[in-house]
């Protein structure tokens, strides 16, 4: 009689090799050259223009001087500090940033919401709604101008139909300069938002929802238990992205007031240009840059940690 026994099972631990020593880490650094051409222009075009602003924050550089620019260490932050103006822009930045990211991703959730339904034409309203998108800030700004122009603007006209007055100069007056940036900032951003949002709809079952729907969940029910956790986040991710380029905006409400009147637009963003190419002082506009970076940096972290934290606790 043939007897058959089973091979004992080693004793070796897991990922050892013969003798119980570790396998040496083979590093492949032929997948350094693959990665090479998108490392490149990261270096060169974002982490080195980013370092040499940091350096440039520690001097007194600035333009049109013919002695060498000298080390100055945090002169430049302290003199910041104390900058009203720089502070009120900063404020004026964060009003701009929340006014229009907040606006921007109800209206697109609604917006992504209704193109996600079986409406006749979909195809073209999904085509539509990205118009603006596709536009740059430069002609979004000098088409809102003539919007805004108080005597022969679309909106003064309207007004001035309706009986409701008219001749009004939204973009110089000290009260309306601003919200009506915030107007112009949310149209010109909204499709982004909604193709981020309507992807989210669209890879999210339709079983769920005809099953919710069995079960006599109504319409809101399914948003909130169904919609919305798939939305979550995606929801996270394009707020925050729209926080940092809002904060940053710098092209459009140049081309709209160019930080007038008065100041009541000058964002974070412009004031560090007018410092650096109007009145030429190039170290304390890298100051203001480093100073920009890093509170914008703390506030998103903040942001993230809490979103992240509630949706773990969910």
């Amino acid at each position: 009689m043939t007897l058959v026994t089973e091979a004992s099972p080693s004793r070796r631990p897991a990922g050892r090799g013969p003798g119980g020593a570790r396998p040496r880490r083979v590093v492949d650094h032929g997948a350094w050259f693959l990665v090479l051409p998108a490392l490149l222009p990261i270096l060169v075009l974002s982490v080195g223009p980013l370092l040499y602003g940091i350096l440039l924050a520690f001097t007194d550089a600035q333009s049109g001087r013919t002695e060498p620019t000298q080390w100055i260490g945090a002169l430049n932050f302290r003199d910041l500090l104390h900058d009203t103006l720089f502070w009120e822009s900063f404020r004026i930045g964060l009003v701009w940033a929340l006014g229009v990211t907040v606006p921007q991703f109800l209206l697109a959730l609604g917006l992504a919401l209704l193109l996600n339904q079986d409406l006749r034409l979909r195809w073209l309203a999904r085509a539509l709604a990205i118009i603006p998108w596709a536009m740059p800030e430069v002609v979004v700004g000098i088409m809102w101008r003539l919007v805004y122009n108080p005597d022969a603007g679309i909106l003064n006209e309207a007004l001035r139909d309706l009986g409701l007055g008219g001749g009004r100069d939204w973009l110089s007056g000290l009260a309306t300069a601003l919200p009506a940036v915030i107007l112009v900032g949310v149209w010109a951003g909204m499709p982004q938002t909604t193709i981020a949002l309507l992807a989210g709809l669209q890879n999210t079952p339709r079983e769920l929802h005809e099953a919710a729907a069995v079960d006599g969940a109504s319409a809101w029910r399914r948003f909130r238990t169904v919609t919305w956790p798939a939305l979550r986040p995606i929801a996270l991710a394009i707020t925050a992205l729209n926080l940092i380029w809002n904060f940053n905006s710098f092209a459009l409400v140049y081309v709209l007031t160019s930080g007038g009147p008065g100041g009541r637009t000058r964002l974070p963003m412009l004031f560090a240009y007018e410092e650096a190419f109007r009145y030429g002082q190039f170290g304390y506009a890298a100051a203001m840059g480093c100073v920009m970076v890093a509170v914008i940096s703390i506030a998103l972290a903040v942001f993230l940690a809490g979103r992240l934290r509630g949706g773990d606790n969910a």
